[in-house]
């Protein structure tokens, strides 16, 4: 199975601690998104999440689920966060 975003340990493990930080609910989730702005035109984004949205296409790795919308994936194809 092709893993098309990568989570590593190291970031599985700070994305628990930021949700319990961050008092999140024990379901949420990490979604990632690109937004129009920045100095390249986009800006990355990452916030706490419950909703999946139609489109959405989800990774669990490490212990770690983390969402990002169809369109957003085409820019993060491949990435790895760490």
């Amino acid at each position: 199975r092709l893993i098309m975003i990568q989570v590593s340990e190291s970031a599985a493990k700070k994305i628990q601690s930021l949700k319990v930080e961050d008092k999140a609910s024990p379901d949420a989730f990490l979604r990632v998104f690109v937004k129009r702005g920045g100095c390249s035109g986009f800006s990355y984004k990452m916030e706490f999440d419950t909703q999946i949205k139609d489109g959405d296409k989800a990774f669990d790795q490490n212990g770690a689920k983390v969402v990002v919308d169809g369109q957003s994936l085409l820019f993060l194809l491949g990435m790895t966060l760490d």
